[in-house]
């Protein structure tokens, strides 16, 4: 009678060891990862990455002008962007900053741009505290009404832009973040650089 095959070396791990299927589940460190890999980042030589979106309200430091006109900060203002962790407390995120459209001086004033900056993180279990700081690229524009002696036009440049907040994580992939920022851009017709802080509550998905 034909003797039964031989069981696989690889078969009978496989059965005698369920800590060979579970070390290829998905973790806490990125969705079917195994425990030693950190987890997938969109930006080179980083892991642990995410992507959130930031919905708040922006205040502009610059002059209202003359004339009576409204002198109004923007209703919303919007943040878009991904980051990554070099380690557990070091990371760096790049996103898009729209600080949204302010009714002042008899016309419109808005200021867009892209930031890169370092994240330092504090993680408290489910909590962070993190504060970051960077460079971003930024176009203002201003339009005014004819008696409000402010400049119209537009303005681009580098500007410095920091920050910090709060975080919590519902979930290894869920959170939401409470974040407040200042850029200091300039302005048409502004020797100096005018201020725009944000504050915003977003939403963080972690891969």
């Amino acid at each position: 009678m034909p003797a039964a095959p031989a069981s696989s070396p690889a078969a009978a791990t496989d059965a005698s060891d369920p800590g060979a299927t579970l070390s290829r589940a998905p973790t806490a460190a990125g969705p079917g990862v195994a425990g030693g890999d950190e987890g997938y980042s969109m930006l080179p030589y980083t892991t642990r990455g995410y992507l959130g979106i930031n919905v708040g309200q922006a205040k502009f430091g610059t002059a209202c002008g003359t004339g009576g006109y409204a002198c109004d900060d923007p209703r919303v203002s919007g943040y878009f962007y991904t980051g990554g962790l070099f380690n557990d407390w070091l990371g760096v995120e790049l996103g898009y900053m729209n600080s949204g459209r302010a009714e002042r001086a008899g016309g419109r004033s808005r200021a867009e741009g892209l930031a890169a900056s370092l994240l330092l993180r504090a993680p408290m279990g489910p909590f962070s505290a993190f504060v970051k700081g960077g460079a971003l690229y930024g176009e203002t524009k201003v339009s005014a009404g004819p008696l409000s002696d402010v400049t119209a036009g537009k303005r681009r440049g580098w500007a410095p832009v920091f920050g910090g907040g709060l975080g919590y994580d519902f979930t290894a992939h869920h959170g939401v973040v409470l974040e407040w920022s200042r850029a200091k851009l300039r302005f048409p017709g502004e020797d100096e650089r005018r201020k725009v802080d944000t504050t915003s509550l977003g939403y963080v998905y972690r891969f």
